[in-house]
């Protein structure tokens, strides 16, 4: 055991890593061949995840995110080095939020500084990944940076931002701040997502129509799923697919997995219906997660349509339990609801991080995977749960041996 954040007094061995999806673990086996470890408070009881219909009952409501996954790593040259680039975020003036990663020589990659401002990147096809600033103040792990077609000519923004005051948002709702929390951002009041540009920096270029590169097309084509060193082996893209992802018009798409939603299969979702459970979609585009420095997250993009928010609304007006499909869609309708507890059609950037302090105003439980003592998802946990139900579930499946991370067990808390 180790010392760990806020005080946890526990590690995940090594072995409980899940290293490939749960189908080609033997013959015959679906998806849905994960366990469920289910805590109601501080009691815990031990499920197999096609057993959830049984677990919820009619007026439930579940929450579900639909952005797909994209192929979002791709190789590269920086000079003589070979790099391996994570594509994470698209900021609202084209540019990408992207980490650079070196090959450790086994098929995963291992941290990798980024920068200095002015590096470029060759990628497939002849294009180039300018580097520009890093995505925070006091973080050099993720860059802003902008892909430009080979034998593109630099230029510069004649003054101002060349984000056009808005470094990620750019629509009504910056977020979802409704009542002057922080669930929202915006650049042109401070918000922590302007990047910013520097006289005569490399944020301010001119980008002809001939310049633009289809980045999402790049990735179909060059790219493949971002992938850990815990893994065994590379998996197709489909396998980072959930069953309620949706291609968006504009190829946008996570960087990582909503792997709480992996499990289901079209024949499990279709038993919930026919129980009365209800289905809810939202959108959150997830970003690379800092697998090494265990960060917060960052600003990232989400939806939640008309429909849905009326579906959350009269579900709990009727006594339905909200439950969200992975902590994407905690953050997402959480960014959408009030102080009444309202959710509201919100479109936008969100900052929001869910913690106790913070709290929940909306969902009354949470379906997800197992997480690293150090993640901040915990904090979110204990949010939806409370402190003492997370410790208590960690204990049980520690001794339970349940499997972790995107291919892992999963694990319901309800309030």
């Amino acid at each position: 055991m180790r010392a760990l954040a806020r005080g946890r007094a526990w590690s995940v061995p090594e072995e409980l890593s899940a290293r490939v999806p749960a189908e080609r673990r033997g013959p015959g086996l679906g998806r849905d061949a994960v366990r469920l470890l289910v805590s109601r408070g501080t009691e815990v009881t031990h499920h197999a995840f096609p057993e959830l219909p049984g677990l919820l009952r009619a007026g439930d409501l579940l929450l579900v995110n639909t952005s797909p996954t994209l192929a979002a790593a791709a190789d590269g040259r920086l000079g003589s080095d070979h790099v391996v680039v994570h594509f994470s975020t698209r900021g609202e003036d084209g540019r990408w939020a992207v980490e650079l990663r070196a090959p450790d020589g086994r098929g995963t990659t291992r941290p990798r500084a980024g920068g200095p401002a002015g590096v470029v990147v060759e990628l497939a096809e002849g294009v180039r990944l300018v580097l520009e600033e890093p995505l925070a103040a006091g973080s050099e792990r993720l860059w802003w940076a902008r892909a430009v077609a080979s034998g593109a000519r630099d230029g510069r923004v004649r003054g101002g931002n060349a984000l056009g005051g808005n470094a990620l948002g750019g629509g009504p709702h910056d977020g979802g701040a409704h009542d002057g929390d922080a669930t929202g951002t915006d650049a042109r009041d401070g918000g922590t997502a302007d990047a910013g540009t520097r006289d005569g920096g490399a944020a301010g270029r001119v980008v002809r129509p001939s310049e633009v590169v289809d980045v999402p097309g790049l990735l179909r084509r060059h790219g493949r799923p971002i992938r850990y060193a815990y893994t065994e082996r590379d998996q197709p893209l489909s396998a980072y697919q959930t069953v309620f992802a949706l291609p968006g018009a504009d190829g946008a798409g996570s960087a990582e997995m909503p792997s709480a939603a992996r499990p289901f299969t079209p024949r499990l979702v279709a038993e919930l219906v026919s129980r009365g459970v209800q289905f809810a979609p939202l959108t959150l585009h997830t970003g690379v997660a800092s697998a090494e420095a265990y960060e917060p997250p960052y600003p990232e993009r989400f939806a939640v349509p008309e429909a849905s928010a009326r579906l959350v609304n009269a579900a709990r007006a009727g006594g339905g339990r909200v439950v969200a499909v992975g902590t994407t869609a905690v953050r997402a309708v959480e960014s959408a609801a009030g102080a009444d507890g309202i959710v509201r059609a919100c479109a936008g950037w969100t900052d929001l991080v869910v913690t106790p302090g913070r709290g929940v105003r909306v969902v009354d439980g949470l379906l997800t995977g197992l997480h690293e003592p150090e993640a901040s998802h915990l904090l979110m946990l204990e949010a939806v749960a409370g402190r003492e139900a997370v410790e208590r579930g960690y204990e049980e499946a520690l001794a339970g041996r349940y499997l972790w991370h995107e291919f892992g067990d999963t694990h319901l808390l309800l309030r």
